[in-house]
């Protein structure tokens, strides 16, 4: 390979494409060398999930970095939120190989600064892709260390500080970990706690034989309700590949949405921390601002995006962030994000009530919710742009804090191009289901027309 294609593989917040054709060891290294002489720092510390293709990928790195005298602390196979946990407990810049949800033919990487900062377009990762441009194809020798190190004893007691440990009462779970990280963390995390576990496709397989590693397609979470319902249990648990994200699954099967999720932790971390700033991003149902306001809390819009909300986090003090798309970011973990600590504090709440999860979740599902609709379009931005021009035009108000939000009143959507594969994502909230499937079907006219 003699160039990198960076509008390819440079995301907004993470560098991602197909292996070997869009990434490769030669990418992999001139970045390594790149990211070193950005951090500016003689250690970095670097992970793997279960990818084949990361054990050569991240060794290519390593080299890089290395031949840049920086030393590399190899994790082997983690969890993203071990990586950023390794990050701020070692005070070390990271780089996690992941493609997260994305098929196998895929992979990736998470940067960060120490302390589990963000690296995204508008904090340094453009800067890297030029310099990663400029290094490609030098091989200069390693001037510094490799050393492995296990931090998983640190990390499981790092997540399990986030509750109370001793007011878990006996539940029994059911967690999918769909051949990702999630088949190291569940057994690990929960072990030794008075929990039934059970773990669905735990065997480490970058090819997702049983399912993709993706549990915001409702698709991907059919294996989990079903062993849910077979077995009683009182919360199903699904992981995408890396780990960092999770989605719960009531004791009726019923998904629990993140934004009902984060309205959950919210709620239990003001209780906590009174009169604290909580993110939630834009694509959060409603119920999430009702909710911080109920708990006396401040709620503060965000983009979507990992390295945006961490920053924001950094400049408020918010004690917690959520995503609807299963992303939580905790001020205590050095403002990264943990499906497994979410997960540990949905239990907690759990078990310190008399009422089953689909109780606890009834009176925050207060809205009609699409889903995120996925269009293919020729060019996502200009339709984005074309759909603000008709509202504006129509007098609707809109908003542009990432992609087009248009709030009616009774109804409001979100429309913005994805940051890491070619599309154009839909976000519909309403009143019911039926206002909210008439209203998507206005909306994808809109783009249709566009």
């Amino acid at each position: 390979m003699t160039s990198v294609d960076t509008d390819a593989i440079f995301k907004a917040y993470d560098v991602r494409g197909t292996y070997p054709d869009q990434l490769d060891e030669v990418v992999a290294r001139a970045v390594g060398a790149a990211f070193a002489r950005f951090a500016q720092s003689p250690r970095l510390v670097i992970g793997r999930d279960m990818r084949e293709s990361g054990v050569s990928l991240s060794a290519a790195f390593s080299d890089g970095a290395r031949g840049e005298g920086v030393e590399v602390v190899d994790l082997g196979l983690v969890s993203t939120d071990l990586l950023y946990f390794a990050s701020g407990f070692l005070e070390s810049p990271g780089a996690m190989f992941t493609a997260s949800h994305n098929p196998a033919r895929y992979n990736g990487i998470k940067l960060c600064l120490a302390g589990a900062r963000p690296v995204g377009v508008e904090s340094g990762l453009l800067d890297i892709a030029a310099d990663a441009e400029r290094l490609l194809g030098v091989q200069a020798p390693p001037r510094a260390d490799r050393i492995e190190r296990d931090l998983w004893p640190d990390w499981i007691s790092h997540v399990h500080s986030f509750i109370d440990v001793t007011a878990l009462r006996p539940l029994r779970i059911v967690a999918d970990a769909a051949n990702g990280m999630g088949g190291l963390v569940a057994p690990r995390v929960f072990a030794g706690l008075p929990v039934e576990l059970e773990v669905l496709y735990p065997d480490l397989d970058g090819t997702f034989p049983n399912h993709p590693a993706d549990p915001l397609n409702p698709a991907n979470l059919v294996d989990l309700q079903r062993r849910v319902l077979e077995t009683g249990a009182d919360i199903g648990l699904a992981f995408d590949g890396d780990a960092d994200r999770v989605f719960v699954v009531d004791e009726r099967a019923e998904p629990v949405s993140g934004s009902t999720t984060t309205a959950m932790v919210a709620a239990t971390l003001l209780d906590r921390n009174p009169g604290a700033t909580v993110l939630y991003n834009l694509i959060c149902s409603k119920s999430v601002p009702e909710v911080i306001a109920e708990h006396g809390g401040v709620g503060v819009r965000t983009r979507v995006g990992h390295s945006y909300i961490k920053q924001v986090m950094a400049e408020t003090g918010a004690v917690f962030g959520g995503e609807h798309s299963g992303h939580y970011y905790y001020r205590d973990n050095y403002r990264a994000d943990s499906g497994v600590i979410t997960a540990l504090i949905v239990l907690e709440l759990l078990s310190r009530s008399s009422e089953p999860l689909s109780a606890l979740q009834a009176p925050l599902r207060r809205y009609a919710s699409s889903g995120e609709r996925n269009t293919e379009v020729a060019d996502p931005a200009a339709t984005v742009r074309a759909v603000a021009r008709r509202l504006v035009a129509e007098g609707v108000a809109v908003d542009e804090l990432d992609g087009l939000s248009a709030d009616y009143g009774s109804w409001w959507f979100n429309l913005r191009p994805s940051n890491t594969e070619p599309l154009l994502r839909l976000n519909v909230e309403a009143a019911d289901d039926s206002s909210c499937a008439r209203h998507v079907e206005e909306v994808l006219a809109m783009i249709k027309e566009a």
